[in-house]
């Protein structure tokens, strides 16, 4: 990788950074397709599949607008970010929701094991449900203090810290609950299911 854009990591941060990684110095953006252009009035989140409001049974169809997500509790999280292409930036400084502060709204059925993200512009990823449900997980709408860019993800992505980045969906706007997994874009196309970045999990097979 160019020295210009990237670094290799000291041994001060080899308990940071996982194998075959390199330190990026900005923060790349990578995108497979155009990147949509959505704005907040327009933003949508929609749950479906083993789920339902606290008032109704499981399987109803949710749709969450902009304002409900910012009525729900906002934080601030710092989080190293890992991309399978291998690039790892530090100490990411975003503004969200946790995801376990969203799952407090809706009612899960028994039987889910995993959700499969979707996107604006078509793109899945998929996650098993004990992997999305971490309580640091989060979905950021504001990066380093501004509102997140379109090219980064905005106006909402998921982000998933202990897995590789592009299981931390950007323009989400749709979450499917499972009973079973069903694999997202990349990982019809060659990608490991799961992507560890600690266990090197890139692509299928490992």
């Amino acid at each position: 990788m160019s020295r210009k854009f990237f670094a290799k990591p000291d041994s001060s941060q080899s308990d940071r950074v996982p194998p075959g990684q390199y330190l990026a110095k900005g923060f790349p953006v990578l995108t497979y397709g155009e990147t949509p252009q959505i704005n907040t009035e327009d933003w949508q989140l929609r749950v479906w599949g083993l789920a339902g409001s606290k008032t109704a049974e499981g399987g109803e169809r949710l749709t969450f607008t902009w304002s409900d997500f910012m009525n729900l509790p906002q934080q601030n999280f710092t989080a190293d970010f890992h991309c399978v292409t291998r690039w790892s930036k530090l100490d990411v400084q975003w503004t969200g929701i946790k995801v376990t502060d969203f799952l407090e709204t809706i009612t899960l059925n028994p039987k889910t094991t995993h959700v499969l993200q979707h996107c604006y512009g078509g793109y899945t990823t998929n996650l098993p449900l004990e992997d999305f449900a971490r309580p640091e997980n989060f979905f950021a709408h504001t990066l380093n203090g501004e509102s997140l860019p379109a090219e980064h993800g905005g106006p909402m992505r998921l982000v998933v810290p202990h897995l590789y980045a592009w299981k931390s969906a950007k323009w989400i706007n749709g979450i499917e609950f499972l009973d079973h997994d069903r694999p997202g874009f990349w990982e019809r196309n060659g990608y490991h299911q799961r992507g560890e970045p600690w266990a090197q999990e890139r692509y299928a097979g490992r």
